[in-house]
């Protein structure tokens, strides 16, 4: 993200990074399987041949205290007859008719398959039993502004075991702060292309992370189901919550639309051709080893697709159903938005460090990352910085510089330390070398001669002397990338890292070699 800025300072206003889209779900574990809903009938002495009238009885009562609040406001409720209708749509277009600013806009019901229970008869065992089964029943989708949090819905079944799902969108919230704390701004869509004060802005979405969420949670859930103390009064039950999807959103936004529409097609062209899937991979937090290589054990997909929107082409990078994706959000004459955004919905890719579950005093280690909120602060850190690999991966790009002027320079022979160096051949006999100093592991730490060793002599040297003749023979590639001023040495170490003008040519060069000629014909028309 630095490097991004950087590189186009002079032309953006400002930035803006947090999370965007949020999805939670609350989910009564103790009553989730079969013997703890038997647990629940036992609380309340029911009887499995009473299950049928129980649970209708109980879900009528909480039916009907769910909508008494729009009854009594006079909202809408509206039954919808197929499930594929975009609700949030019918939402937003009711609240910007009737003009509702706070509180519910309305109520949508609509009958979707669900996870519940029935009962069989077991005629082998001539006995009744409780079996969890796939269903249909009727969920409430309830719409609000909320005063904290703006425009959210959420959801609940409302049949047994009664799960939520709450859906809300950092944008949204950051706008109800901003107009809480006085600080004027542009709004298109759910991005913001201008703000008067974009450091405040900033420091109001970070405070967005230290919120108290079994509190906030929860406080909407007992608005979905008023009356759930009185529903479990004999069998106490809480909901447990889980982050089922997260989306972190880095917004830049350019002074000029013009820029921007000059600088967007050429960074989507250059994700699309130069991004392999180890890169994609590593900017999402995985681990590559030195050969640059997919890990053996990785049993997922590494997938890049390119989607043209109304408001503009989108290209997106999915790895085991996280992604990356880069847009141009908005252009309007205030500011003209570009958006990075890494989505997680499978956290078990990462990892966190924690002690084992139900042992909180337990021995730290770097566990797998829960869906569940106590690791949402490092969901949010994995998001962030995946966001800012994925945006500095572009900086490189350079919408005006050809080719032809970024590697002129590098066919010419030069002076190292008194000695004279080679001219550098990126399309001949360094194209490996080029190709290797270039990977993505090697951006955030750089690399070492014994980095280099391992990715050009697989097999280990035979002998002291041969392991002298390999460390030698990378010196001298590497005092010929230093020579023409592609590397630099990182100060007081062994590493090396690529240059910014070493970036600009190394990615130029990728480019055009992994390009195919139905992609560089039409550039070259």
């Amino acid at each position: 993200m630095h490097e991004f800025i950087a590189k186009h300072r002079d032309k953006i206003t400002g930035t803006l990074s947090g999370f965007d889209r949020l999805v939670f779900r609350g989910t009564l574990r103790s009553i989730a399987h079969d013997q703890g809903m038997k647990r629940y009938l036992w609380a309340n002495q029911v009887l499995l041949k009473d299950f049928g009238s129980h649970v209708e009885r109980v879900s009528r009562r909480l039916k009907e205290a769910s909508l008494a609040e729009a009854e009594t406001l006079g909202r809408p409720v509206k039954y919808l007859t197929s499930s594929q209708v975009s609700k949030e749509e019918m939402a937003r277009s009711i609240a910007a008719q009737e003009r509702i600013r706070d509180g519910l806009v309305c109520v949508l019901s609509c009958v979707e398959p669900c996870w519940s229970f029935e009962i069989h008869r077991n005629r082998e065992k001539k006995k009744l039993e409780l079996e969890p089964r796939y269903r249909k029943c009727l969920f409430l989708y309830h719409y609000w502004m909320h005063p904290v949090l703006g425009f959210m819905s959420a959801r609940i079944q409302t049949w047994f075991p009664f799960p939520i799902q709450i859906c809300l969108n950092g944008r949204e919230w950051l706008a109800r702060q901003m107009a809480a704390a006085g600080v004027e701004y542009g709004r298109q869509d759910n991005c913001f292309p201008w703000i008067a004060d974009w450091a405040k802005a900033q420091r109001l979405m970070d405070r967005q992370l230290r919120t108290h969420w079994p509190k906030l949670l929860d406080s909407v859930a007992q608005q979905l189901n008023p009356v759930h103390g009185e529903m479990f009064q004999k069998h106490p039950v809480c909901y447990y919550w889980s982050t089922y999807q997260s989306e972190w959103a880095i917004d830049i936004v350019f002074r000029e639309g013009a820029e921007l529409r000059r600088l967007h097609p050429r960074l989507v062209h250059h994700g699309m051709t130069t991004f392999s899937s180890p890169d994609v991979m590593r900017y999402l937090g995985k681990r590559i080893p030195l050969s640059g290589d997919v890990p053996k054990r990785f049993a997922g997909e590494v997938v890049s697709d390119l989607k043209r929107r109304q408001e503009g082409v989108r290209i997106k990078h999915s790895v085991n159903g996280n992604s990356l994706k880069l847009y141009d959000k908005a252009f309007t004459t205030v500011g003209s938005v570009l958006r990075a955004e890494a989505t997680i919905h499978n956290g078990g890719d990462f990892r966190v460090y924690r002690p084992k579950e139900g042992d909180p005093k337990g021995e730290m280690a770097w566990r797998r990352m829960r869906r569940g909120i106590a690791d949402l602060h490092r969901r949010a850190e994995i998001s962030r910085k995946s966001a800012e690999r994925y945006l500095d991966a572009f900086a490189s790009v350079d919408e005006d510089t050809t080719l032809e002027e970024l590697i002129q320079r590098l066919g010419q022979p030069q002076q190292w330390r008194g000695r004279r160096v080679r001219a550098l051949r990126p399309f001949g006999d360094d194209r490996a070398l080029v190709d290797v100093v270039s990977r993505g592991e090697f951006a955030i730490n750089g690399f070492r001669n014994r980095d280099l060793q391992a990715i050009f002599f697989p097999r280990a040297a035979q002998s002291l002397e041969e392991a002298r003749r390999r460390s030698a023979w990378v010196s001298r590639k590497l005092r010929l990338l230093r020579a023409h001023g592609l590397i630099t040495k990182i100060t007081s170490t062994h590493r090396y890292q690529l240059t910014v003008s070493g970036r600009k040519a190394t990615t130029a060069i990728l480019t055009a070699l992994r390009s195919t000629v139905r992609q560089l014909t039409p550039m070259a028309a």
